[in-house]
């Protein structure tokens, strides 16, 4: 920015803010927290010297991403990203096997209301049908455990709100 209002990075480091400086165009003095949590994690001189490396154009898209990292970094010390990303594959996984269980809920459904043609000859298809009438309902109540799941996914994310 130079002269008149230093950007977050020049206050924050107490020193004189340039035409040039690498941070006043991704840093403003409006949003010092910032620059300051980008700062804590991964130090400014680094940071410098990666958006020295960047061309201009994808500098913007650097800083956001540090910013990111280093939220989740001061969340999570150990995976960080890794670690929100982890949760929400599990998170996905569990909701995929709710909706399996859910699909399969309904074709036990949809295959109970259909009326059974009596034949006198059993073949291959008479023995699926008389499986998935007989047998399958009671492999399918899930009472307790899809509760179970749904209990599972009613917790704390990494970001501080409940996810349910």
């Amino acid at each position: 920015m130079g002269g008149n209002s230093p950007c977050a990075s020049c206050k924050l480091l107490r020193r004189r803010c340039t035409k040039d400086c690498i941070f006043a165009p991704y840093f403003p003095s409006d949003e010092p927290h910032k620059f300051a949590i980008v700062h804590k994690v991964f130090g400014a001189s680094n940071v410098s010297k990666m958006l020295q490396e960047l061309p201009v154009h994808q500098r913007a898209d650097a800083v956001s991403s540090l910013v990111y990292e280093a939220n989740a970094r001061v969340r999570d010390p150990v995976y960080g990203c890794v670690g929100a990303i982890s949760y929400l594959q599990n998170q996905v996984s569990q909701l995929q096997m709710q909706l399996a269980v859910a699909q399969a809920e309904i074709l036990c459904i949809q295959m109970q209301h259909e009326p059974v043609m009596p034949t006198s000859q059993t073949g291959p298809d008479d023995e699926k049908s008389f499986l998935l009438q007989n047998s399958l309902p009671q492999y399918l109540n899930y009472g307790s455990s899809s509760n179970a799941i749904h209990d599972s996914l009613k917790r704390e994310s990494i970001f501080g709100d409940m996810i349910s």
